[in-house]
């Protein structure tokens, strides 16, 4: 029983994977927006414990400092009280010298470590300063070459969609259509000059030209002779 409830997890745990990955991709300001809060928030807690380092250091600095004017101060003290013939003052002298020079031995010691963990957790603040401003750009760059790309993608597809295969289609349609008429034209043409009715035409009007002729002709004879009567009859 419990190895199904695992495998329900496992798959819800990716299902949000997907789906958190398609947030991603679709919102990518806002990926960048949380990464970069994310650092800025750890950029602050890096910095209070850098402050802290560097707190250490100067309260170590100060306690060196003020043990190494103490240890002066009793230094010039022992001869003083050792010549005055103060013994028990010199040999406390002495040996509040030997705790200082030890407090002294153990704080350069400990000061030493922390000014160079400062120093390091220093240069570590900065660089994480200097990957929060890179990560600051490189959202800009990375939006900006994202519009850029979809508007390129948005000129193509609107450049794909006014191909000119529709309008060259239309104009094939068109000059077929206006040949296919004027060839229409002159089918009707040479249909009416070769019809039945037309030969018809063609024939009676010959017929009736032969027939004129004739009459011309018989005309022309009977004028001919008349005016040959007449010219007998006059001799």
């Amino acid at each position: 029983m419990a190895g199904f409830f695992a495998r329900i997890a496992n798959l819800w745990r990716g299902f949000l994977s997907l789906f958190v990955e398609g947030i991603e991709v679709n919102n990518p300001g806002a990926v960048y927006e949380e990464a970069i809060e994310e650092r800025v928030n750890k950029h602050k807690i890096l910095k209070k414990a850098v402050s802290g380092i560097i707190h250490l250091r100067n309260k170590l600095q100060h306690e060196y400092e003020t043990a190494k004017t103490q240890l002066v101060d009793i230094n010039a003290q022992i001869p003083a009280a050792a010549k005055s013939g103060e013994d028990d003052v010199a040999l406390l002298l002495i040996q509040k010298k030997d705790e200082l020079e030890a407090k002294l031995a153990a704080t350069e010691t400990e000061l030493d470590k922390v000014s160079t963990q400062a120093e390091d957790a220093k240069v570590g603040l900065v660089a994480f300063q200097t990957e929060i401003e890179k990560l600051k750009r490189e959202r800009i760059e990375m939006l900006t070459k994202k519009e850029n790309a979809e508007a390129r993608m948005a000129i193509q597809e609107t450049l794909s969609g006014l191909s000119v295969e529709a309008d060259i289609k239309a104009l094939v349609n068109v000059r077929g259509h206006i040949g296919k008429l004027h060839a229409e034209a002159d089918i009707s043409s040479e249909i009416n000059g070769s019809s039945l009715d037309a030969r018809l035409a063609k024939t009676k009007n010959k017929v009736g030209n032969a027939q004129a002729r004739s009459q011309l002709n018989a005309t022309k004879a009977q004028m001919a002779a008349r005016k040959a009567g007449n010219a007998q009859k006059t001799m």
